[in-house]
């Protein structure tokens, strides 16, 4: 498969998103947080989905001169309308600021409403950790997973991250559905079977067929608390934040919806670790950690790079697919 440098890869994603008519600044913003995918290792929510972005933005599913629109703001709550925009620069602008109010008042949220996708999650939570601050993110989408007994996809893989500003990072980035539903697309480009458990057809059947899947729905991670946790970060963005339901979110890989809007809506919190301690400064971050290590383990995220200070030279791997597509 090609290889690519991590400096190229985002030359070559800023200058088609800017084709596309997305300004230069947010362009690269979502250049860099589509490539740091990639470089994590995350191929699923990297550059294989940039075709995806721009078919919509050419279609006029996004809107490539959103600007972020205040719809509430208050000392540490802010509330954006993301006009229909890429959610990769929305989001990164929000966690940016949650963490400026949160080194203020000690803590922050900022929601963004009617927006898009927005790779990778846990991205999000570096702006925090990289100003020593605890950092959560919730995010929605297409709903692909029912309600536990039910038959009817009702929630999306309904995605949390959360950053702890240990030596190294903790970045806890998952979906609550039994896997991210990009894991999914990118098995049906390759034509590889799924793993049992993880999906099932329209009709509620079991299958390993990823196109079938891609149709039908995700299995919960954990069962029935995959389901709670999914109905938790649900609430905190389609239902409080909005404009809309996962039910009613288009698929950003069905061709015939790329002129609908999404209207995904994204959640950040930011913390001031140090002001949370009962007894002042401690080095219970430090112990935990060599703790996990002393136990053989290692911190969830540890072994990730930070997605704000990429090394241009690094290399990625992408499929004989994505990079015939963009062109490279």
């Amino acid at each position: 498969m090609p290889q690519l440098t991590v400096g190229s890869a985002i030359a070559k994603a800023q200058a088609l998103l800017e084709a596309a008519g997305v300004p230069s600044e947010e362009a690269a913003t979502t250049a860099r947080c589509i490539v740091a995918s990639d470089r994590w290792g995350i191929g699923s929510h990297g550059l294989m989905r940039l075709p995806f972005y721009l078919s919509r933005l050419q279609a006029g599913g996004i809107k490539p001169d959103a600007h972020l629109k205040v719809v509430t703001d208050l000392p540490s709550l802010v509330v954006f309308d993301g006009e229909d925009g890429l959610g990769h620069w929305q989001l990164q602008k929000a966690a940016e600021l949650a963490s400026e109010r949160a080194m203020v008042n000690g803590i922050a949220a900022v929601g963004v409403g009617r927006s898009n996708h927005c790779g990778a999650l846990g991205i999000y939570v570096w702006p925090m950790i990289n100003r020593g601050l605890v950092g959560i993110a919730f995010s929605t989408g297409p709903a692909v997973m029912p309600p536990w007994g039910g038959n009817k996809a009702l929630l999306s893989t309904s995605p949390l991250a959360a950053g702890i500003p240990t030596n190294p990072p903790t970045v806890v980035d998952l979906a609550t559905s039994a896997v991210a539903r990009g894991k999914i697309q990118a098995k049906a480009q390759a034509g590889a079977e799924l793993e049992p458990g993880w999906a099932f057809t329209k009709d509620g059947a079991p299958t390993t067929d990823a196109k079938e899947a891609l149709a039908g729905m995700l299995a919960p991670l954990g069962g029935v608390k995959g389901y709670a946790v999914a109905v938790l970060v649900e609430s905190l963005t389609g239902m409080l934040i909005g404009p809309t339901l996962a039910k009613n979110i288009p698929d950003m890989f069905a061709a015939s919806q790329d002129a609908l809007p999404q209207q995904i809506s994204h959640f950040v919190i930011a913390i001031d670790a140090a002001k949370l301690s009962v007894d002042g400064a401690n080095n219970r971050t430090s112990e935990f950690a060599a703790e996990v290590n002393a136990a053989g383990g290692r911190l969830p995220g540890a072994n990730r790079v930070n997605p704000e200070k990429l090394n241009l030279d690094d290399e990625i791997t992408i499929t004989d697919q994505v990079f015939s597509q963009l062109g490279f």
